[in-house]
């Protein structure tokens, strides 16, 4: 789309100029006619590059930006400001570049007409399909004051779940990081030195020694092989998880892993019954609630056991049966669901469920972080240790031979 600059005289006579996006000219000068401007002139303003604009493009919107843009703009549309109105303070007010952007070109698309559900579609980095459908279904009812405080909510909860995991792995990342920087620096710089020197020594060196110094020759001079076979096991990797069978074999695994697969579990089910719950309760249609469901918990095993539900429910069957023969929800979600079905309210049934697994994923976080901190330092003691009986057993048997 491209913009024009133009100059114009209303209907008293006073020049206005400006700037408006069209597709072409033609549009542009009808647009300001129905407005009721006498063109004086207009001309088509030429792209230039900018490094801003080229950045922005890049720029990721995060979920606490995007959380703080729904509780805003929940609280003014509540408050009785109209769309456009409220559009226009937060498109003045937002930190996120990129997303100031996205808001402007929403803000626009509402002035000429568009939905806001349907303008928001059209920023699915921005909005995603669960935004998009509880929007419409709130412009439908007329209940779209409500809708938004549910978004608003639904953000507000995924980002403290998400804080609460991040801040779990922060301390054990932390150490892992510090104890592998700590074994390449004595690798590079301290152990080379020794090497040397017990290689000028007439001993049969220990074992530990002799793996010790096989380790560090091969990583100081053939640096580059290592790195170049893990770049291509990264590289292997990734491009078999994005095939269909690595994707459902790695989020299948994600759920079975040892220490961890617990964890991922509660929160993929957290997520899916709050997405779930927040959807039934805005009045979107279930069928398209659940292909929504199916993309928001990024699981490729959740999102096969929605696909089992979807089919149920179009033989009028119920919708807890496929739940419990996927095998990935405990007894407690299947009763609660199957509760929620018979009393019609399954929207509130989902939201509780969220709300238990939410207390277990926050249970399961300080337990782990218990047992990770000892199994860490256990690792940093057994690699220290290791160099260090290397060092010293040769040592050992030189002062021993001397004596």
């Amino acid at each position: 789309m491209a913009v024009f600059r133009y100059s114009a005289r209303d209907s008293s006579g006073r020049v206005l100029t400006g700037t408006i996006e069209a597709d072409n000219e033609a549009m542009v000068v009808a647009k300001l006619q129905e407005m009721g401007f006498f063109i004086t002139r207009l001309e088509e303003e030429r792209r230039r590059f900018d490094l801003g604009v080229a950045f922005r493009r890049f720029q990721r919107i995060g979920l606490r930006d995007l959380t703080v843009f729904s509780r805003q703009f929940a609280t003014m549309v509540n408050a009785g400001l109209s769309i456009v109105r409220t559009l226009t303070i937060l498109e003045s007010q937002t930190e996120n570049a990129r997303l100031r952007e996205i808001i402007g070109v929403v803000r626009r698309d509402v002035e000429e007409g568009s939905p806001l559900s349907d303008a928001m579609a059209k920023h699915p980095d921005a909005f995603s399909s669960l935004v998009v459908n509880m929007v419409r279904a709130g412009e439908v009812g007329g209940v779209l004051d409500d809708v938004l405080q549910r978004i608003a909510s639904f953000f507000e909860k995924d980002l403290a779940l998400r804080q609460k995991v991040r801040a779990a792995i922060t301390y054990p990342l932390v150490v892992f990081t510090f104890a592998v920087g700590i074994v390449l620096f004595l690798v590079f710089f301290i152990l080379p030195q020794f090497v040397a020197f017990f290689e000028g020594l007439d001993l049969v060196l220990p074992l530990p020694t002799r793996i010790l110094m096989a380790t560090t020759r091969f990583m100081t001079a053939r640096w580059y092989v290592l790195l170049a076979l893990i770049v291509l096991l990264v590289y292997g990797f990734r491009s078999y998880i994005r095939t269909p069978e690595g994707r459902m074999w790695w989020d299948r695994w994600k759920l079975n892993m040892p220490l961890f697969g617990p964890l991922v579990r509660k929160v993929s089910i957290s997520r899916f019954s709050r997405t779930f719950a927040t959807l039934l309760a805005s009045a979107v249609p279930i069928i398209q609630a659940l292909d929504v469901v199916g993309r928001a918990v990024d699981n490729k095993v959740f999102e096969k056991a929605t696909e089992q539900v979807k089919s149920s429910i179009r033989e009028g069957e119920s919708i807890s049966g496929p739940l419990q023969q996927s095998g990935i929800f405990p007894p407690m979600v299947i009763h609660m669901v199957s509760v929620g079905e018979e009393t019609g309210n399954l929207d509130g049934m989902l939201q509780k469920v969220a709300d238990f697994y939410d207390q277990e994923v926050e249970t399961m976080l300080s337990q782990l972080t218990s047992i990770l901190e000892p199994l860490l330092i256990l690792f940093l003691g057994v690699i220290v240790g290791f160099i260090v009986l290397s060092f010293y057993l040769p040592l050992y048997q030189l002062i021993t031979g001397i004596r």
